[in-house]
C-alpha cells in the first residue's frame, strides 16, 4: 500500500528525500497539466512545474494540514501560475500536441461523437479544434482561466476550489458561472470553421 500524503509530508519534514520524490511522481502530471493549460506552452509548463515543486519543498515546514495536501498543492501551483503571467506581461505562446484537456483524446472523441481512430483529415481538424480550445482559454482573464482549469479539466469539487482560492462556495459558483459564459462567448465567436462543440461551451 502506498503511503498517504500526510505520511509523506511527515517524512519529508524529517529529511526523507525519497518521500519527496514519491510525492513529486504522484502529482507531477496534475501540476504540469494546470501549468500547461494556464500558460499554453509546454516549455513554460515544464519550467513552472519544477518551480512549483521547489516552492512546495521550501514551504512544507509551514504546512499544518488545515486543508488537504492536494488543495494546498493546487494553491501553490495557482500562485506560481499567476506569478509567471505577471512576470511575462504578455499573452502566453500557444504550443500544440494532440490533446485538448488532461483527458485529451477521450474528450475530443466525445466532442466529435466517435469512438474509432480518426482519419488523417479528421486528425488535422482535431488539431485545429485543440488550438481553438486553448485560444479560448488564453483569451480569458487569468482568474477565469484558472477556475475553469481546476473545475473542468482537473475535476476539483467546489469545496476544493474554494480552498484553493480561499473564498466561499457561493463565490466559486458565481465565478465559475461567469467563466463558463465568457468561454462560451469566446468559443462561439471563434468556432465558425468548426462543426465540433466543446464540453466547456455547453
Amino acid at each position: 500500500m502506498q503511503p498517504s500524503d500526510d505520511i509523506l509530508v511527515k517524512r519529508i519534514k524529517n529529511g526523507d528525500m525519497d518521500a519527496f520524490e514519491l510525492l513529486v511522481r504522484r502529482y507531477e502530471s496534475k501540476v504540469y497539466t494546470v501549468a500547461y493549460r494556464f500558460l499554453g506552452s509546454h516549455a513554460d509548463a515544464s519550467d513552472l512545474a519544477q518551480e512549483t515543486f521547489l516552492r512546495l519543498y521550501q514551504a512544507l515546514p509551514s504546512f499544518r494540514g488545515e486543508s488537504s495536501f492536494l488543495t494546498w498543492l493546487y494553491s501553490v501551483t495557482a500562485n506560481a501560475c499567476r506569478d509567471e503571467i505577471r512576470r511575462k506581461q504578455r499573452r502566453p505562446v500557444v504550443s500544440w500536441e494532440n490533446e485538448v484537456l488532461n483527458n485529451g483524446s477521450q474528450a475530443v472523441s466525445q466532442a466529435l461523437g466517435r469512438s474509432r481512430m480518426p482519419t488523417p483529415e479528421e486528425a488535422a481538424e482535431q488539431n485545429e479544434f485543440n488550438e481553438l480550445i486553448q485560444q479560448c482559454l488564453n483569451d480569458l482573464p487569468e482568474e477565469q482561466r484558472l477556475i475553469l482549469v481546476m473545475r473542468e479539466i482537473q475535476g476539483l469539487s467546489y469545496g476544493e476550489i474554494a480552498g484553493v482560492l480561499e473564498c466561499s462556495l457561493g463565490t466559486v459558483k458565481s465565478r465559475l458561472s461567469r467563466a463558463r459564459r465568457a468561454f462560451k462567448d469566446t468559443y462561439n465567436s471563434k468556432r465558425e470553421p468548426f462543426g465540433q462543440r466543446s464540453r466547456l461551451a455547453r
